[in-house]
């Protein structure tokens, strides 16, 4: 059975309103479950999970060039299971998949790799930390001693685009929720999630035959779980926020049968991070737009009281659609308001 076909048995096994985006709300027997008090160990934890089902290594980069014109870049690696461990060659239970996304206000760039886990077409090394499927690449230039992420290069091609940067963050790591332990529903799924969001990044875009130098802020997120929605959890919609102050700010919400489940997490321009309550922060979309046959909101309302927070994010592409495997919205947004910035936003599960 070839790798495309046992990615969509995986991934697209039933209405995804019936079990969570893409099947993550369904039960992960057999699979390890994360647990509060789990004590992170790099580089190791850079690396895959193999016991746990669903893992992802996803990177976001806000850039301009030299004439202030706007552009997003995205490259994220997925790792699935169907099963716990890992083999060598191809009775390996490991899938890969990877998308990369170029987008400006006026085109959205999409590309889509797939994989079979153990025979080297994709995967993950944590020391020296390599990702990769096929000829995309997520390779560390970090320095002796410093962590692993903290100096990356990347890079992808697609249809029509390609893009090289180079990413230097000088700030740590940062955990979500309870110590990385990332809780998705009132009923107690969760997530092990970290972040590095302190990425400067310049390099090259490609466009047709148009070559675009580039600089800009990039964010990284490392998350994997077995179960992360619970089973009446369709989707979300996730931010990642740069503003200008230095400050950045992580918030998502699980669309469900019920209220809908928010947190976030507010990092100071230092790397010091605070988790928020659901209610902490209030999350409201506000205009929408026909996206691939769905009406989907393109601008929100962000507003922490606490932090004196009012903003409104608005999409630089409208149709920034990721028609993958399993299709959903990704792509750059501004930020205007109290803290004006730049940053992503990714919504998933809508119909």
């Amino acid at each position: 059975m070839s790798a495309r076909v046992l990615l969509l048995c995986l991934l697209m096994s039933g209405p995804a309103s019936a079990q969570g985006f893409a099947g993550l709300g369904t039960q992960a027997e057999g699979f390890a479950i994360p647990a509060p008090g789990y004590q992170f160990a790099f580089p190791d934890d850079h690396g895959p999970h193999t016991d746990f089902r669903i893992e992802w290594w996803y990177l976001t980069a806000n850039l301009k060039d030299a004439d202030g014109v706007e552009y997003g870049v995205q490259w994220t690696l997925f790792r699935t299971a169907l099963g716990p461990g890992d083999r060598a060659g191809w009775s390996s239970p490991q899938l890969w998949m990877g998308h990369a996304a170029l987008t400006s206000g006026s085109e959205h760039f999409v590309a889509e790799r797939l994989a079979r886990g153990g025979i080297g077409q994709a995967g993950v090394t944590p020391a020296p930390f390599a990702a990769w499927i096929d000829d995309w690449e997520m390779t560390s230039k970090a320095q002796a001693g410093a962590d692993v992420l903290s100096a990356l290069s990347l890079g992808a091609s697609g249809s029509g685009f390609s893009y090289e940067l180079a990413l230097n963050a000088d700030k740590p790591i940062v955990l979500h929720g309870k110590n990385g332990y990332s809780v998705k529903s009132e009923q107690g799924q969760a997530s092990r999630y970290y972040s590095q969001p302190f990425y400067t990044a310049a390099g090259s875009l490609k466009i047709g035959d148009r070559n675009i130098a580039v600089t800009g802020r990039a964010w990284l997120d490392r998350e994997w779980s077995s179960q992360p929605l619970a089973s009446d959890q369709s989707g979300w919609d996730w931010f990642s926020l740069h503003f200008d102050s230095g400050d950045k700010m992580m918030a998502f919400r699980l669309r469900g049968a019920g209220p809908a489940f928010t947190s976030a997490s507010w990092i100071t321009a230092e790397g010091e991070v605070t988790p928020m309550r659901s209610d902490d922060v209030v999350l409201t979309p506000l205009d929408r737009a026909i996206v691939a046959g769905r009406r989907l909101p393109v601008a929100w309302r962000i507003d922490v009281p606490l932090r004196g927070v009012s903003v409104t994010t608005r999409a630089l592409n409208k149709q920034a659609w990721m028609a993958t495997s399993v299709p959903y919205w990704e792509g750059p947004v501004s930020v205007t308001g109290s803290h004006p910035g730049r940053g992503y936003l990714e919504m998933t599960g809508y119909e």
